[in-house]
């Protein structure tokens, strides 16, 4: 098909052309005395990104999946119990990958998928748990399959109230990067991302954030692990070095992420996400359509979830967008298959990219039979953002 592909699903995101070139490099000595020159600053920038300077950084080439398991295995005693608010997709499966790893984990699982991880109920389960059995309180920051935001200042507050000494761990795998985040500030003990979304990388790393309190408990011994050991990871970051061969092209392709995103301002991508995801929300509201995010305040600024009417199948849309105009939208995960349709809005973007997507979204919608003006959702678009000059 003649021209460029359109990659608006929430992750992976296109990588940028500085990216790609940063990442065409030579094989080199990953055992050189030269070689800690670069990998230290890394780390140090890494630490930036995460807004930590109590806690510590760690770089592990895996899959955000991945990071879920290192946090897990490091931190917790073997059959932990643990709360997770499950109200999409990821969070699912994140329980998932606890149990199989022989955790036992509590949920809320009467939550409707558009919720918000709810403040008051985790915090009266943990006041509730006068013995403290609960190890930590597990929150994905970003639920792609919904389009929801969790407050996790809230979160803490609420955790802080109770005195419980659960860790906050948090999937941060489609916010850190785009959205505001801090480690610190917000109190979160781990965090967790990867490189294929706002760090605008191919998959293969994960990235965490410890708080000491977290470091604490993964030096008390943790649960079984081999390759995701932090204990390794840390020593041999720390003098420069991994603990098994690193991948060069990602590692030189995250300096220059991070040098894209530092030069930037981490206030400004998150105010620039949030600016290109006001004009996709006045887009579905000029089609007439509904989010599946239940509270207008925790919108997510990286994912819209679009739910169509039941005279449409949202497969169709999505197949009808790939096939004629090569533009690639995220399905409805779980219960909302078929239901909904998922713009990814995140990474090296700007409006001009983003209106194309809406444009071949609006003509694939009127397509497959929706009663739409052609333009109406672009147009929304385009006077919310002239409304709000960036």
């Amino acid at each position: 098909m003649p021209g460029h592909s359109h990659l608006f699903v929430p992750g992976p995101t296109t990588l940028p052309d500085r990216i790609l070139r940063a990442m065409h490099r030579a094989s080199e000595d990953h055992r050189s005395s030269a070689f800690p020159e670069f990998v230290k600053p890394l780390l140090t920038d890494l630490a930036r990104l995460f807004r930590t300077e109590r806690g510590e950084v760690a770089l592990f080439h895996a899959s955000g999946t991945g990071g879920w398991e290192i946090a897990l295995t490091n931190t917790l005693a073997p059959g932990a119990q643990l709360l997770l608010p499950c109200a999409g997709q990821f969070a699912v499966l994140w329980g998932e990958s606890a149990r199989k790893l022989g955790y036992q984990v509590e949920t809320f699982d009467d939550l409707a998928w558009g919720e918000a991880p709810p403040v008051d109920r985790i915090a009266g389960r943990l006041a509730e748990d006068s013995a403290h059995v609960i190890a930590a309180v597990l929150v994905v920051h970003n639920e792609t399959s919904t389009g929801v935001t969790a407050d996790l200042a809230r979160v803490r507050a609420a955790m802080n109230r109770t005195g419980h000494p659960a860790l906050l761990m948090i999937d941060g795998v489609s916010s850190i990067g785009s959205l505001e985040y801090r480690h610190d500030d917000w109190g979160v003990d781990v965090a967790i991302t990867g490189s294929q979304k706002g760090l605008m990388l191919p998959a293969g790393l994960a990235l965490l954030a410890l708080s000491q309190k977290a470091l604490a408990r993964a030096s008390a011994g943790g649960s079984p692990r081999a390759y995701f050991d932090l204990a390794a990871m840390l020593t041999a970051n720390r003098a420069g070095y991994f603990p098994y061969t690193p991948s060069i092209p990602m590692l030189y392709g995250l300096r220059e992420s991070l040098d894209m995103l530092l030069a930037e301002g981490l206030d400004a991508v998150s105010q620039r996400h949030r600016r290109l995801a006001d004009g996709v929300r006045s887009a579905v509201q000029g089609w007439g359509l509904s989010r599946c995010c239940l509270d207008d305040h925790a919108t997510s600024d990286t994912v819209t979830t679009i739910l169509v009417p039941g005279s449409l199948d949202a497969r169709r849309v999505i197949a009808r967008a790939f096939t004629r105009y090569d533009l690639a939208l995220g399905g409805g995960l779980g219960p909302l298959a078929g239901r909904a349709f998922r713009i990814g809005h995140l990474g090296d973007l700007n409006e001009g990219m983003l209106l194309g997507a809406l444009a071949l979204v609006e003509m694939c919608l009127i397509e497959e039979g929706m009663p739409l003006t052609a333009g109406s959702g672009v147009a929304a678009a385009e006077r919310r953002w002239l409304e709000v000059p960036g």
